[in-house]
């Protein structure tokens, strides 16, 4: 069995790896075949293409590139800058004006596309043109896009969530349910902070337009029908036990092709590009996937989870405590992994740990997904940060970190909410 001592040095080796530069999958690779080899010798590496076949043969995974191309259709088919507008004209006379917009915003599309960086680029595009023409302090403007966007990988459907559960063998349905409840206290958090950052200082929100006529506004409200409906398609056959999360995922590419061609803008080019990019994405997550598998397997033949919870208990100190140190370990791993990287790296590692701390699979979850938000807002490899800044076009980044800040402590919050009250996921 492998000496803890030997398991830091592996994650060390993984973390330098990682930091160089090396795509995600291939430093998987690299420690899994190292450990293999060194520990075991060559019979644990043969069998490598039966597992990855064993992988990729689940049924699970078919909701990936479909989740994704539902969000790559809705997005090139203009629906979610009708949505932006139609929100804006509602959280116009809140404190903080169209600020809240991005949040809302970013909050609905969350709920059908389940990517953060789609839904900064997205809300990015919609959001910034209309802001410098009102005059709102830039930093607020991308830090509400940034930050707004990091929902996407936590209100369902979400894609990391179903990675983690089809690593941790977690109901996917049970992960959805219990994403809802903290996204939308994060949403409204968020939306705390920015009216308080209003009234406290008005040049936060810029100078204020007139707003819509009331039959504008009441017309625009059939903009926010259709992700509405397809949000209860997906998320309701799913929770009624009408589909599999695979299935839901077919009825919200089929739901997405019909909106897209009752407003016309279905074409043969739209259609190419968004399945290129769809393919794209998943086939560099499935790489990523097939890679944390055999380093999960790898691990556990070691014996690495055992040694690290045996390890654990060995201190005596409280649940929260712990939950406080994994927080800061987390917030420091973001400052230099990527959010996917960070959570397929450390869910063989940590998960035992907190199960012995008492806490279940879909706690946790929720939690990784919370600190992933974080790592996605971190300088210097948070993702977000940079998809805001190429889409702002002008300035440097250093305004978009600054702005995320106080967004920060909000997601901060509600990770210590959770950790006391782990109920409110039931």
């Amino acid at each position: 069995m492998l000496g803890i001592e030997d398991a830091a040095i592996g994650f060390a080796l993984l973390l330098f790896l990682l930091f160089i530069g090396l795509h995600i999958a291939t430093a998987l690779f690299i420690v899994a075949i190292a450990g293999a080899y060194i520990f075991i010798g060559d019979a644990m590496i043969r069998p490598f293409g039966t597992m990855m076949w064993g992988t990729l043969n689940n049924f699970l995974l078919v909701a990936i590139p479909l989740f994704v191309l539902m969000g790559e259709i809705l997005v090139r088919g203009g629906v979610t800058e009708r949505m932006y507008r139609a929100l804006a004209d509602w959280t116009r006379p809140l404190p903080g004006g169209l600020l809240h917009t991005n949040i809302a915003a970013s909050t609905v599309f969350a709920s059908i596309s389940g990517s953060s960086v789609a839904t900064a680029a997205t809300i990015g595009t919609v959001a910034f043109p209309t802001f410098r023409r009102q005059n709102y302090a830039e930093a607020w403007v991308a830090g509400s896009v940034a930050s707004g966007a990091t929902l996407g990988i936590l209100i369902p459907p979400s894609i990391n969530l179903i990675i983690y559960g089809a690593i941790t063998n977690t109901s996917i349905g049970a992960l959805f349910t219990a994403g809802i409840l903290p996204g939308l206290l994060l949403a409204l958090c968020f939306m705390l902070m920015i009216a308080v950052a209003s009234l406290l200082n008005p040049a936060v929100a810029g100078r204020p337009e007139p707003l819509a006529p009331w039959s504008e506004r009441r017309r625009r409200l059939t903009d926010l029908i259709p992700p509405l409906v397809i949000f209860i398609l997906v998320m309701g056959s799913i929770y009624l036990g009408f589909a599999t999360p695979t299935e839901a995922a077919g009825v919200g590419v089929m739901a997405a092709f019909a909106l897209t061609a009752f407003y016309r803008t279905l074409n043969w080019r739209m259609l190419r590009e968004a399945m290129m990019s769809a393919v794209t994405t998943t086939g560099m997550t499935l790489l990523i996937l097939i890679a944390a598998f055999y380093l999960n397997f790898i691990l556990g033949v070691l014996g690495v989870p055992a040694q690290v919870s045996a390890f654990v208990s060995s201190f005596d100190v409280s649940p929260l405590a712990m939950i406080l140190l994994l927080v800061l370990l987390y917030m420091l791993l973001g400052c230099f992994l990527d959010a996917l990287a960070m959570m397929i790296a450390t869910i063989p590692i940590v998960l035992p740990v907190v199960t012995l701390l008492g806490y279940d699979s879909i706690w946790f979850g929720i939690f990784l997904v919370l600190m992933c938000e974080l790592a996605l807002i971190t300088p210097p490899v948070g993702m977000n940060l940079y998809v805001t800044q190429s889409v702002r076009g002008c300035g440097h980044v250093g305004t978009v970190i600054a702005g995320v800040l106080p967004f920060v402590i909000c997601i901060l919050a509600v990770v210590g909410l959770i950790a006391v009250f782990p109920w409110i996921l039931i």
